[in-house]
């Protein structure tokens, strides 16, 4: 049986002009942010699935996010700590030491909030795979080239990724070749699509019906009829 994990959901508060970005235009600003904040509740709602306990790696300002109160709800009671360190792989390393220090002995695995689609189900199957014999780490690819999921037996080792370029066509690539470089065995989760621009977030809300993120979606639709996969 799988052992309890701690899964860390690195997120920005979603506030209008500081998410979201590249679905502007067609969505406002605000339209942007509330589907980012429906994505990270979807996403924090899934983490609760998995065995283990959640810790939310947060940088912006909850107060002025859209759904603030949602999110306020979602969070209470879980361990929030704040995003440090200078750049991406930085703060993801931190992530990992600081859910290791709150919950030491056991294995990370961490998402954003760019994958609503990825259920409790998925996510507890990634579990599942770290805890497998021969298994050090699990990483899931991204379909732009980057990875959505890491899981890490030794949450430390996330320091294997200084020096990794992200958001890039290459950093999923880069990232398999440096955790190999610190002599981790790696498993390969599904690929999933990050949503950046509309017509993912139209794709990805098609395989999450009746969800938050599927109703936020479907308000960008309303308004901006002529977005489409």
């Amino acid at each position: 049986m799988t052992g309890p994990v701690t899964t860390v959901v690195l997120a920005k508060a979603p506030e209008p002009g500081r998410v979201k970005t590249r679905l502007c235009p067609p969505a406002t600003p605000e339209l942007a942010a509330a589907i980012a904040s429906a994505a990270l509740l979807d996403t924090l709602d899934a983490a609760a699935g998995v065995a283990g306990d959640t810790v939310v790696a947060l940088t912006g300002d909850r107060a002025a996010a859209v759904g603030a109160a949602d999110l306020a709800a979602a969070l209470d009671g879980l361990a929030v700590v704040a995003q440090r360190g200078e750049g991406l792989a930085a703060r993801i390393a931190a992530a990992h030491a600081d859910a290791a220090a709150l919950h030491p002995g056991r294995p990370t695995l961490q998402v954003g909030m760019d994958t609503p689609q990825a259920t409790a189900e998925l996510l507890s199957h990634c579990a599942e795979r770290l805890a497998e014999p021969g298994v050090d780490a699990v990483l899931g690819p991204a379909t732009d080239g980057g990875w959505w999921v890491l899981g890490l037996r030794d949450p430390l080792a996330a320091t294997a990724l200084h020096g990794v370029p992200m958001s890039t066509a290459e950093t999923g690539d880069r990232t398999l070749d440096a955790l190999r470089a610190a002599g981790l065995r790696v498993a390969l989760a599904e690929p999933l699509t990050d949503v950046d621009t509309a017509a993912e977030a139209v794709a990805v809300a098609a395989q999450v019906p009746g969800s938050r993120f599927a109703r936020a979606v479907a308000e960008l639709t309303l308004r901006c009829p002529e977005v489409s996969v």
